[in-house]
């Protein structure tokens, strides 16, 4: 968020450094993995699906400056089954919002699924539908490049670890005693945002997450790198599969948050904290024992209860960016550039935090 919004700024006009605790791309942060998705379903929040096209349409703007194109499409499978009713629970939700805004998705039945898609069990599925639109992106190619281009653009990226912060002044702390003042401040701390700011504490829980990467066996490894996007969001145990494309591992995750946890533990991932995401996916995997696992990871989000975004002025000098959990990634760059806009209008900096919170509509100029 942090990049994204430096490279919002700087488009627009601003001068601008970012400072960061650590060295960028930051190895402790949400962001820096191999992969994160994006995708229209999205459940009852249609506010965010509506979102998705606009934030496609900012990612071509910031394919066009790369020069490259950090995505692979792979369509979408979303997957429910065990209690969930056919038309109830997150997947009846997607439909009945995906319908209504037109989108087109094809429903699958047990058969469909065990015929087009080899690697998976069928036992169990009780509903599936499948999209073509939606993928993967190479988050931390993704940021990296981004760090680079914003050097090309004259972005200044210092190293710094921030103690505290005084919004009325937009100004920073260090924790080397030094200062930094600045016209305009934005604070996209990930889960260190409630330290730096207390008042946040009540609204973001940081959420220690874990990420098991495998290697299929050698019958599944095609099907697996032409698949789709796995999603089985049960709120009894959800978790989401990222196939192995241009050159990474198979990822499983775990799509519960654990409001568990300090963004300054390590991120080595324990053999129960692996065994446990491994438990959700097994059931749903063919030949489930013949999977190698390569490793495991944590990574820690900020999470807002009803996972909606804050975006939020802290006075007429200084905004907030957080509670983004593992769905903000997608929207970065179109909400850089909504920040950006919102920086220098006061009509737009008041309609964006219901916009970003997924509530309202955007208003006029506030996207490119």
């Amino acid at each position: 968020m942090g990049l994204c919004t430096a490279w919002g700024l700087s488009r627009a006009g601003w001068s601008v450094t970012v400072i960061d605790q650590d060295a960028v791309p930051n190895p402790r942060g949400s962001s820096v993995d191999e992969h994160r998705l994006i995708r229209h379903a999205y459940g009852a929040q249609a506010g965010y699906m509506r979102m998705v096209d606009a934030a496609y349409g900012a990612w071509d703007m910031l394919w066009d400056e790369l020069g490259e194109r950090l995505e692979v499409r792979t369509g979408v499978l979303a997957l429910a089954g065990g209690a969930t009713e056919p038309q109830g629970g997150w997947l009846g939700q997607s439909r009945a919002a995906l319908a209504t805004d037109g989108h087109a998705f094809e429903d699958l039945d047990p058969a469909a699924i065990a015929a087009r898609y080899p690697m998976l069990r069928a036992d169990g599925i009780t509903d599936a539908l499948a999209m073509q639109p939606g993928g993967v992106l190479l988050a931390g190619r993704i940021v990296a490049a981004l760090a680079r281009h914003l050097a090309v653009r004259g972005v200044r990226i210092e190293r710094g670890r921030a103690v505290a912060v005084d919004p009325a002044r937009a100004s920073l702390r260090l924790e080397c005693g030094e200062a930094r003042q600045a016209d305009l401040l934005v604070l996209a701390a990930g889960p260190w945002a409630p330290r730096l700011l207390p008042e946040l504490a009540p609204r973001v829980a940081p959420s220690r997450q874990i990420v098991v990467y495998l290697e299929p066996p050698p019958e599944h490894r095609a099907a697996w790198t032409q698949g789709p996007m796995l999603l089985d969001l049960s709120e009894a145990g959800g978790f989401y599969a990222v196939p192995p494309v241009a050159g990474t591992a198979l990822k499983i995750g775990d799509h519960r948050f654990s409001r568990q946890g300090d963004a300054e533990d390590p991120r080595e991932a324990s053999a129960a904290e692996a065994d446990a995401i491994l438990a959700l996916a097994r059931p749903r995997l063919a030949d489930a024992g013949a999977y190698r696992v390569l490793g495991a990871r944590a990574c820690y989000y900020d999470v807002e209860p009803a996972e909606r975004f804050l975006l939020e002025p802290l006075g007429p000098r200084a905004w907030v960016m957080s509670g983004f959990s593992g769905h903000g990634f997608k929207f970065g760059p179109v909400l850089g550039l909504a920040l950006a806009a919102a920086a220098g209008d006061p009509a737009l900096a008041g309609a964006l935090p219901a916009w970003a919170a997924g509530e309202a509509p955007p208003p006029p100029g506030l996207l490119p």
